[in-house]
């Protein structure tokens, strides 16, 4: 559980609505007067602190959360709805991706409608996620094999890295199999 302290009387956003949310035990406040919020978590008013509680995410909703996340953005190219899954504060350490959620937004909105982003092998441990997938469509001569690697925090993707490699065909594959899947590009 994480409880996030705001001493500005701010009112913080509600986490993202597929944040898992439980009840804390607040047994250091003296007192405290909470309310719910629309996304089940608590804004509690103690003093001159407010304070947020929400459960971090099992590796297992991490994965969902990213599926979830890519599918929205890179296939569905659905701009709003997808703002609800990047971190407003989203750390871009791509070389192909300019910085923030920005950034990553305006990339695929460069893209030809024909971009399409496959999933593959997908592995989480903690916060972090990998993803093996394969960006096709792109405009570019060939396709991208990716590995991403994202770290999820309260809920939203929070910062990223990835390597990128193109597709090689059958001709140029020394071990005979492919880079993604289990047939090679045509």
């Amino acid at each position: 559980m994480r409880a996030y302290i705001n001493d500005s009387q701010k009112r913080q956003p509600d986490p993202p609505p597929h944040a898992e949310q439980r009840e804390v035990p607040m047994s250091r406040v003296k007192t405290a007067h909470c309310l719910p919020r629309t996304s089940g978590s608590l804004s509690c008013n103690v003093t001159t602190i407010t304070a947020v509680i929400s459960a971090k995410t099992t590796p297992a909703q991490n994965k969902e959360l990213v599926l979830q996340a890519f599918d929205t953005l890179f296939n569905r190219r659905d701009y709003k709805a997808a703002e609800q899954y990047w971190s407003s504060n989203y750390i871009q350490h791509s070389a192909h991706i300019a910085p923030g959620r920005d950034g990553l937004f305006n990339l695929v909105r460069s893209m030809p409608p024909t971009l399409k982003y496959e999933p593959g092998l997908i592995a989480a441990e903690n916060d972090c996620v990998i993803v093996h997938g394969r960006f096709s469509g792109t405009g570019r001569p060939r396709n991208w094999i990716a590995a991403d690697v994202v770290r999820v925090a309260d809920g939203v993707l929070a910062e990223h890295w990835d390597v990128l490699q193109d597709e090689a065909g059958k001709a140029e594959s020394r071990s005979g199999l492919p880079m993604f899947g289990t047939t090679f590009p045509e």
